[in-house]
């Protein structure tokens, strides 16, 4: 079920919003839908982050061995 609310939008997300409505639709009139749409985006990649934070892990490894890790991918990326 939809809901009415009215949101203040700076200058240049209602920009944005007006181009990325007329991009997906050809229209102005389907502002909400894209609106829905990017927040459902945006909410669901907050959801997936905080899933793989503290979902149990199958992996086990020492404060040490993962600093170790983590200087020996650093210096593989070193220029």
């Amino acid at each position: 079920m939809s809901k009415r609310t009215t949101i203040t939008l700076t200058e240049d997300v209602y920009e944005r919003l007006v181009e990325e409505s007329l991009k997906r639709y050809k229209t102005t009139k389907a502002m909400s839908k894209v609106a829905n749409e990017l927040l459902k985006d945006a909410l669901k990649g907050e959801a997936d982050v905080l899933s793989l934070i503290f979902t149990r892990k199958i992996a086990k490894t020492s404060a040490k061995e993962f600093e170790e890790s983590r200087r020996e991918l650093s210096k593989r990326l070193e220029f």
